[in-house]
């Protein structure tokens, strides 16, 4: 496809049969403390491992405790959501079953899919709002030979929007991956790096074959949005 987007994914914007399918949602909660935020960088690159590392976690495949839910995910929509948590609300989201990762600065734990309509009470009552970080100094130049996620310059997002459009990012490259280059990245401790290109390398970017999100349009920005490039060493032509 032109725009990079595998073919059937969930990602395409035109009405699918995954839209008649039951919808689920993948909670990301990020770890935002008054005293100390997490740099917003360090805060996406966290939340798309956590992504990868759901997805590559054993209870997600084959007969694992959360293969059902992850199918029921992937067989619909893929949307995420970023919530924030702090003090108490972060201890009961820790109980939950799910899996923190951590960042230099960020902390982030994802949990199964649920239905849209079914978040657990301690996750649906945590606020989506107040997710607005900042980095500290601007981000240092992105290793040439690492995964990168390409933010689109040209779309204004909060953070929490931004965690989740690089959680799809690493979902695509993840998707478009060999067997062997996914158990590469999963014992290398998926390093990867979000960076925001120059307007010039983002029109290159979106051409080049790399797998493209564009945004459902569900929340903040207009449907068909080009937010993310997912950029690995391995799909490079």
């Amino acid at each position: 496809m032109a725009d990079g987007t595998a073919q059937g994914s969930p990602f395409r914007v035109e009405s699918v049969s995954r839209d008649e399918a039951p919808q689920f949602v993948l909670p990301l909660v990020a770890r935002i403390e008054r005293s100390a935020p997490p740099a917003r960088t360090d805060a996406l690159e966290t939340a798309a491992r956590a992504v990868l590392v759901m997805l590559s976690d054993e209870r997600s495949l084959g007969d694992g405790q959360w293969a059902r839910a992850m199918r029921d995910w992937q067989d619909a929509r893929i949307r995420k959501v970023v919530r924030r948590a702090r003090g108490a609300e972060w201890r009961r989201a820790e109980v939950l079953p799910g899996i923190t990762v951590t960042g230099k600065s960020a902390e982030v734990r994802v949990f199964p899919p649920v239905p849209l309509d079914g978040w657990p009470k301690d996750l649906a009552r945590l606020q989506v709002s107040g997710t607005d970080l900042d980095d500290p100094e601007p981000p240092v130049d992105a290793d040439p030979t690492a995964p990168v996620l390409w933010m689109s310059p040209e779309v204004d997002m909060s953070a929490g929007k931004a965690m989740a459009q690089a959680g799809h990012g690493a979902q695509l490259a993840w998707w478009e991956l060999s067997d062997a280059d996914r158990t590469a990245w999963r014992d290398a401790g998926f390093p990867l790096a979000v960076r925001t290109p120059t307007p010039g390398r983002w029109r290159h970017l979106t051409t080049s074959g790399l797998p493209v999100v564009r945004d459902a349009g569900f929340t903040e920005i207009a449907p068909g949005s080009c937010t993310v490039v997912a950029d690995h060493p391995a799909l490079r032509g």
